[in-house]
């Protein structure tokens, strides 16, 4: 028999994991803005995702909605706890979206959408990794309401793991205009993104050490068999493909970095899935208690077995159609 909370609960988190990677590097080009300061090297960095940074945001909506349908207390209780960082990432998201349809049309004002795109990128990375800093330091509950505080969320951890993604969105932008971009942008890039994967390694460190540490239970299932198994190979994995970066960046490969990076995010995914597991709500409620009834898993998976294949067809078009690279004077984003 078919685990409907498990299907849920894979739909939900490869929606997060697309969602971290697509929207990721386009908000990394964000955080990547003051490092280039002339307006058609923006330009060029603003055109390799304008085609395609809404749809990515799709993935986003998808994991909430599928939050909603399949684990309606999840979403009442985590947004109850986050509303606050939640509000903050979404205004950040649209100064940056509207920066993306103003900037270009602009002319005196430019400079403004610039510092809107950059904060607006910057803020609700840091929001994201605020949320997710907030969730693993567990969430208050009585009876399966949020009984915890307004700001129990903002502590030095998720300040911490907010920077953290910030970094981590960065990298995955430098990687990404390492391979859409030529000549100066390209040759910036590969000197930056060393930088970034140092910091990152340092950051994910620091993670993995004040977590357990501060999370007896985290820890128990880190060193607990068979987590034990699962979970030992990622810090020499993490390890080997910075060494990888570093290496395709001194021969100046162009796909490598960032498919090198791709692999560390998902390897930081698995270690949140194996830090939290069966958890849904830390510390304490399980996937299945916090699962909708039978019928409501079974009747809102029909949709999106229908909507999924959809989303995956239009997104992996839009890439296709815009595969090539970004150059000085191409036609942009109008």
């Amino acid at each position: 028999m078919i685990d409907l909370a498990l299907v849920w609960v894979g739909i939900i988190g490869l929606g997060v994991l697309i969602y971290v990677v697509m929207d990721g590097f386009d908000l990394g080009i964000g955080i990547l803005f003051p490092f280039m300061n002339g307006t058609q090297e923006r330009d060029v960095m603003m055109n390799t995702v304008a085609p395609v940074w809404d749809g990515n945001e799709t993935w986003m909506v998808l994991g909430g909605a599928g939050l909603f349908a399949a684990f309606p207390l999840v979403y009442s209780t985590v947004l109850s706890a986050l509303y606050l960082p939640i509000i903050f990432m979404v205004v950040a998201l649209i100064f940056r979206g509207v920066a993306f349809e103003f900037r270009f049309k602009a002319t005196r004002t430019k400079y403004l959408w610039d510092l809107a795109f950059i904060w607006g990128s910057i803020l609700s990375s840091f929001f994201q990794g605020v949320i997710l800093g907030a969730y693993i330091q567990g969430i208050q509950t009585t009876n399966g309401i949020y009984s915890g505080g307004g700001w129990d969320w903002f502590t030095p951890f998720t300040c911490f793991t907010g920077l953290g993604v910030v970094v981590m969105y960065a990298t995955l932008g430098c990687g990404w205009l390492i391979w859409k971009t030529e000549k100066e942008i390209q040759q910036r890039m590969y000197h930056l993104m060393p930088r970034l994967i140092i910091a990152l390694l340092i950051i994910f460190g620091a993670v993995s050490l004040y977590t357990p540490l501060t999370h007896p239970e985290i820890a128990q299932r880190w060193f607990s068999l068979p987590n034990l198994y699962y979970f030992s190979p990622v810090p020499i994995l993490v390890l080997l493909f910075v060494g990888l970066i570093l290496s395709a960046c001194k021969k100046q490969h162009e796909l490598k970095p960032f498919i090198y990076t791709l692999a560390l995010v998902f390897l930081a995914f698995t270690g949140f899935v194996i830090s939290l597991w069966p958890n849904i709500i830390p510390p304490s409620v399980t996937i299945w208690q916090a699962a909708a009834p039978e019928s409501s898993l079974k009747f809102t998976l029909v949709g999106a077995a229908i909507l999924i294949p959809i989303i995956i067809a239009y997104t992996f078009l839009s890439y296709w159609v815009f595969r090539d690279k970004v150059r000085i004077g191409d036609q942009g984003y109008h």
